[in-house]
């Protein structure tokens, strides 16, 4: 039986994860040697003694109180080598996740306190995530994040720097931050320039705001994946367009429990958009903030939500189907996700259709 020996098989499914923040998942041994190297005293005497700093509990109030582990970290990321190895430790994570492909998001614009460019941050990223690709395997991309309470001036050079790098591994943008104070349209024109220089566009919606702000970020942001969406359901007529635009959801449970992006567990619509049809992902946002993992993620939807593995499956799929990447690189990659299902002895004709995710990107 499959569910005898669920743990292993969690652990070792292929995965995606398409929603995950490099500054939220930093190793907390990590933060220690940096802050040693770079003489910043911490506000604790050993390594276990930064998990209150770096990780919420189940005490977390809102996505505001969230977001203040960022903060923490924020002071000690301004160096092109402490980037590099952030990002290449982001991939030996994912590997230890046996994840396939992800999809790392940052803000520029928060990293340059120390004198660096938006381009001097982005590129320091991307080699680190080409170093961690080359020796875990874990094929690695960046996505370069916009701030809602960042100037549209600030925002527009993130766009015209990402540009740049669009060919080197840089596969698209967003906006993150507050997203109850700083409606997206504020940032319209960013994305309407994001949209001339032909960049895919995924928005952070839905989660600690309403419907209204999903429908804003894919009518006027031109989003065609969004972080989260939980809220999506308040607005049956913003529902009914995602789905008819094939729109991805971007779906972290865990962190969407955390940041009360919904009241309880029993109140999380995942089963009910996977049943209407929505392109769902799961994925993990961050590693270290929320304490969390690909196979957490899958277990929680396993338990709480009655998923079988052949759903979970599915899910996976739609990851590979809904990432940033070329047609020819998907193919690759959906071929091979199938042949590793086989190989765990789950049915590849239950997974070999086409999955809910069309291709994106």
């Amino acid at each position: 039986m499959l569910e005898q020996r669920l743990p292993e098989l969690l652990h070792k499914l292929p995965k995606v994860d398409l929603h995950l923040h490099l500054d939220g998942s930093i190793r907390e041994s990590t933060l220690w040697e940096i802050a040693a190297e770079q003489g910043i005293k911490l506000p604790a005497l050993s390594v276990e003694g930064l998990v209150p700093f770096m990780k919420v509990t189940e005490e977390c109030r809102s996505l505001l109180e969230y977001l203040e582990k960022f903060d923490f970290v924020e002071g000690f990321l301004h160096q092109k080598h402490v980037l590099e190895r952030i990002a290449y430790e982001l991939v030996e994570q994912a590997a230890e996740q046996n994840c396939r492909y992800i999809e790392v998001r940052f803000g520029p614009q928060l990293h340059r306190s120390a004198g660096l460019s938006c381009e001097e941050v982005i590129d320091a990223v991307l080699c680190g995530l080409r170093r961690g690709e080359a020796e875990f395997g874990v094929a690695a991309r960046g996505i370069a994040a916009c701030l809602r309470h960042h100037s549209p001036h600030r925002n527009m050079e993130v766009i015209s720097a990402a540009a740049a790098f669009k060919n080197q591994g840089l596969v698209a943008v967003d906006l993150a931050g507050p997203e109850a104070a700083f409606p997206a349209h504020l940032h319209r024109a960013v994305f309407e320039y994001a949209q001339l220089l032909d960049m895919p566009v995924t928005i952070h919606a839905g989660e600690a705001g309403g419907a209204e702000n999903v429908y804003e970020a894919i009518t006027r942001l031109g989003a065609t994946r969004i972080g989260h969406g939980v809220r999506l359901r308040e607005d049956m007529k913003v529902l009914e367009l995602v789905h008819a635009r094939g729109i991805v959801l971007e779906m972290c449970p865990i962190s969407n429990y955390q940041t009360k992006a919904m009241d309880s567990w029993e109140t999380y619509p995942i089963r009910e958009y996977f049943d209407a049809g929505l392109k769902l992902t799961i994925n993990t946002d961050n590693l270290t903030v929320s304490d969390t993992s690909l196979a957490k993620e899958y277990g929680v939807l396993i338990e709480k939500f009655g998923f079988t593995i052949s759903e979970i499956g599915t899910l996976i799929l739609n990851g590979v189907d809904a990432a940033f990447l070329r047609p020819e690189e998907k193919a690759r990659l959906r071929a091979g996700f199938l042949n590793e299902f086989a190989s765990l002895g789950l049915n590849p004709a239950v997974l070999a259709a086409p999955s809910q995710a069309s291709a994106t990107g």
